[in-house]
């Protein structure tokens, strides 16, 4: 089986990033199942590639919930095959003091960012090691490597992204399975200029001007692209890596 036809999974698929990666994988001529808790807007996109000439179904799961993404990887395969890329998208912001962080949201914040990834890579990975052939991209945030004020808990979630591909690439790379890190930079995706409309973040364009060296906000198809490349078989001695796609800001 050639790299473009193998299955790839893609949480976080109804929007932003992980809509940009679903769109760029299946362009490629990958078959892609996209997961999102809003399932109808998963059900949308899929159509969508459907009439552009893909491939791809679309599953309403919470990531958070182990059951959930067992029952969503079970319809993938049922409909599409054996998973061989799996990329973990699906996440939450939050902003708070420290003080103010309550454990709910701090609970919510790990299972939604960080477990979310565990159990979607967990999922995925019997088909790969089955295969002797797998692609995992897990999606952090570059604010686990610089830090970031009012986003504690977010952070601490990411950080557990970037620790958790590090360890699996070394367990997984005797299989054939590699495993990466993205940790994008300012993207202008739904879920951040929401942030910005409630000031939990500076404007995007005076942001821009002022911290990213190459003068621009990023796109998900910036993410799209990179992830598309880790996907792939010209990739495959690249593993435990984390690629920063960020316009060059200072880390």
């Amino acid at each position: 089986m050639g790299t473009f036809d193998r299955v790839a999974v893609v949480s976080g698929a109804a929007s932003g990033m992980g809509l940009a990666i679903a769109r760029h994988l299946a362009a490629q001529g990958r078959r892609v199942g996209l997961l999102d808790l809003d399932g109808d807007a998963a059900l949308r996109a899929a159509e969508a590639l459907r009439e552009a000439g893909a491939n791809a179904i679309g599953v309403a799961t919470d990531v958070a919930d182990r059951g959930a993404v067992d029952a969503a990887l079970d319809k993938v395969r049922a409909e599409l095959g054996p998973i061989g890329i799996m990329v973990t998208s699906a996440g939450l912001d939050a902003f708070a003091s420290f003080t103010d962080i309550t454990l709910e949201s701090w609970e919510r914040s790990l299972a939604v960012n960080l477990t979310g990834t565990f159990h979607c890579l967990q999922a995925a990975v019997p088909d790969m090691l089955e295969a002797h052939w797998g692609r995992m991209i897990t999606i952090s945030s570059s604010s686990a490597q610089s830090g970031a004020m009012r986003m504690a808990h977010y952070v601490a979630a990411k950080g557990g992204v970037i620790a958790l591909t590090k360890a699996l690439a070394l367990e997984l790379a005797p299989h054939g399975i590699t495993v990466n890190c993205i940790p994008p930079g300012v993207i202008d995706t739904p879920m951040l200029r929401r942030a910005e409309a409630a000031g939990d973040v500076a404007k995007l364009e005076k942001l821009a001007a002022r911290a990213i060296p190459v003068g621009r906000v990023g796109t998900p198809e910036d993410i799209a692209v990179t992830c598309g490349f880790l996907c792939s078989d010209e990739a495959g001695f690249i593993t435990g890596q984390v690629i920063g796609v960020n316009g060059g800001m200072v880390l």
